[in-house]
């Protein structure tokens, strides 16, 4: 067993991150200002975007993308119960309705054939989460949004880097939001990206970001700035601070990086467990190219003679961390309150529920990491 307690995720640090917050300390800015401009820039011309803006956390881009779509209340929005519950809150901050749709078995991600049956009259958006950092398929999707009219809003918080059909998840001319929370792909510290293509959505995107305001902290306030400013419509504070962005900056730069070393790790997993009975990995899909945010699998319980959650408590015991993603947004009480849904209604995404496991999976593991989850499970599973 293992001696020292081995973490599901911790973010991947190095000099020079700390060179660049340091940078940042001695400037004397640190609120939303060059180095924010600078990892927007990057950002853009990573993912071959025309815009990136920065925000204070992935939550923040989806809500101001829906914002910038006009979502207002009695609208629906379409999306899958399998995701962070920040993915349907956000539609019901602007009163609309989330309107949610089941996964598929094999790849977890929403299922096209259930998007279409779900539009209505109402529908404005539909929002793909790429779970686990592999692509939906976008092709479906968008031809679907494309005759209802409907806005694509991607949930990419766990597909930084991520490809679908040689283009990076950012640049398929939808709004596409990102996180950088600690545990992601790059780290702001905590933060939050959208990439796009409209110019006019751009603008609008920095205004709302700072209260509605025609000038940020940088325009008032540095030597060529001014001190007037005009708001065109209420905004919010969901600017990101140069303090993290100088973090993504340098992050950005070893994306790819980290990127492979966590597919080289997933690769060395499915070595391991081949031929494990009770364990099933998600399906890749041809044309795609995972960033790999998460390495999750499914424990069949008959077959493996425990439990997902019993098997969570053993490896934890045997200092291996784990987590669970998710717990579909429909099993909480909210959900069930507001919009009546219960347990029953999204058979695909309640299977999966119950057996799903997010093993431990960051760029900093080693192979021999790998092997100590591996021998624990042998272990639990005897």
């Amino acid at each position: 067993m293992r001696k020292e307690y081995l973490k599901f995720s911790t973010p991947s640090i190095s000099q020079a991150e700390i060179d660049e917050v340091i940078e940042t300390l001695k400037s004397g800015w640190l609120t939303t200002g060059k180095k924010a401009k600078k990892l927007e820039e990057d950002f853009a011309d990573y993912t071959g975007a025309n815009y990136a803006v920065t925000l204070s956390s992935c939550t923040a881009a989806l809500f101001l993308s829906l914002v910038v779509c006009d979502i207002k209340p009695g609208d629906e929005v379409i999306t899958t119960p399998f995701t962070f519950i920040s993915t349907a809150n956000v539609i019901t901050h602007l009163g609309a309705k989330p309107v949610f749709v089941d996964i598929q078995e094999d790849t977890f991600n929403i299922d096209p054939d259930k998007i279409e049956p779900a539009v209505t009259s109402k529908t404005k958006a539909i929002i793909p989460v790429h779970y686990s950092g592999q692509p939906c398929d976008m092709d479906r999707i968008s031809a679907i949004a494309k005759s209802r009219d409907l806005y694509v809003i991607e949930d990419a918080a766990h597909a930084m880097g991520a490809e679908y059909k040689g283009k990076k998840i950012g640049s398929l001319n939808n709004l596409t939001c990102f996180s950088m929370f600690p545990t992601k792909n790059i780290t702001t510290g905590d933060g939050g990206l959208i990439a796009l293509n409209d110019e006019k959505q751009y603008k609008r995107l920095l205004r709302l970001r700072l209260h509605g305001m025609s000038k940020d902290g940088w325009k008032r306030y540095a030597k060529e700035g001014s001190w007037y400013y005009e708001v065109h419509e209420a905004g919010y504070k969901y600017n990101l601070p140069d303090i993290n962005a100088a973090i993504g900056i340098a992050q950005l730069k070893k994306l790819d990086t980290l990127n492979k070393k966590r597919k080289l790790l997933v690769d060395y997993y499915q070595k391991r467990l081949s031929g494990f009975k009770g364990i099933k990995t998600i399906k890749l899909l041809p044309n795609v190219k995972s960033s790999w945010h998460i390495f999750p699998v499914w424990i069949d319980s008959k077959t493996a003679g425990i439990t997902r959650n019993q098997l969570i408590i053993e490896l934890y015991e045997r200092n291996i961390g784990t987590s669970v993603h998710f717990i579909p947004a429909h099993f909480q009480p909210f959900y069930h309150n507001s919009y009546n849904y219960k347990k029953g209604d999204f058979p695909i995404t309640e299977k999966i529920y119950e057996g799903v496991l997010s093993l431990p999976l960051f760029p900093d593991m080693e192979t021999q990491d790998v092997d100590d989850v591996i021998d624990a499970l042998e272990d639990c599973m005897r």
